[in-house]
Formats: structure tokens, sequence, C-alpha cells
């Protein structure tokens, strides 16, 4: 991995090594759960909420072992935004990735690329930080380009503590996506 992708991660020192916390991410390959999770590996095992339509034998068991659990994509998953606020609360790295989807793709997607409350709702809730990333080169791996995390500080959340909960996540969303839009530039 090391030789061919020649990995370079920024901004470790912003990931809390103990306690929970939600790490949201942009989206562009399958392998952006690998890219976010190598750097911080093995000091955090990271949870992550994957597609339900992933979750077929065999791949369904080995995502996981990797730590992914179910997602209603399309819907409200109540379910699911619970078992992410609960997961942070008992202090695993939960990682999110806002758009919901990938950003690129040569098919027509019934989900485009939005960013979703999610993310900002479980941080809100658990009471944890909300840790920006940036992922560039997952979608460029055939070609051997570089692949680069960088890792931002926590999103301010401490003000939106008396605003209703829906226009709360929405500000920290907001937030949240241009610190990633930031921290790809930079990449």
């Amino acid at each position: 991995m090391r030789l061919l992708y020649r990995p370079k991660a920024v901004g470790l020192e912003n990931v809390p090594r103990e306690g929970g916390f939600v790490l949201a991410a942009n989206h562009v390959s399958n392998f952006d759960p690998w890219a976010v999770g190598l750097p911080l590996f093995p000091w955090r095992f990271l949870r992550f909420m994957g597609k339900s339509e992933l979750f077929w034998f065999p791949l369904g068991a080995i995502i996981q072992a990797g730590g992914a659990f179910k997602v209603r994509r399309g819907q409200a998953d109540a379910e699911a935004i619970a078992t992410a606020a609960r997961l942070a609360r008992e202090g695993h790295a939960v990682v999110m990735f806002p758009e919901g989807t990938r950003r690129k793709k040569g098919l027509v997607k019934k989900w485009q690329p939005r960013a979703h409350t999610g993310a900002a709702r479980i941080a809100l809730d658990a009471g944890v930080p909300l840790i920006p990333a940036a992922i560039k080169g997952t979608d460029a791996l055939r070609t051997l380009g570089p692949l680069r995390v960088a890792y931002g500080a926590p999103v301010p959340l401490d003000d939106l503590g008396g605003r209703e909960p829906r226009e709360a996540a929405q500000e920290a969303t907001d937030r949240l996506m241009a610190e990633i839009a930031r921290l790809e530039a930079t990449l």
C-alpha cells in the first residue's frame, strides 16, 4: 500500500485518541473507508454506517467485521441514527459520509450526493466531537495515484445547544461541509 499509493495523512493530532466522536468525510470511492481508517489504525477501530444493500453473504460478514452497521438509504432510518449515537456515546469512532453516496460514477444514480444532517445530528445527540476529514485519490487507485487524507479540528457545536434540533443540525452540517471543502482544497 505504501509503495503503490504513497499515502499521506495530515492533521492526525485533531483525531481524539480516546472517547467517542463522529468523523465525517467526503465520499468519492468505495475505498474511502479504508483511506480514512488506515492512518488511524491500530489506535482507533472505526465504526461505519453502510448501505443495507451491501449486507449480502459473504460481503456482509466481511464489512461487519470491519466495523460496519446497516443504514436504509432514502428514508429516515432512526434505528441506524440511534445505533450510531449509542456507539459514539460508548466511546467508539463513528465514520459518516454526509453526502450519502459517492460523488462520481459512470451511471445515473438514484441518490445524488448532497449533504445530509445525520453526522451532525449524531454528534449533537451523543455530545461528542464532530471531526471533518477530506480524502483524495481513492477514485484513481487503478492509475496508482497518490492517496491523501486530511483531518480537521472539531467543528464548533457548543453554540448550537439552545436551538431547535433540526436548525442546530443544519447549521452544524453547513459548518462541517465548509470545513470538508476547505480541507479538500489543501490536498
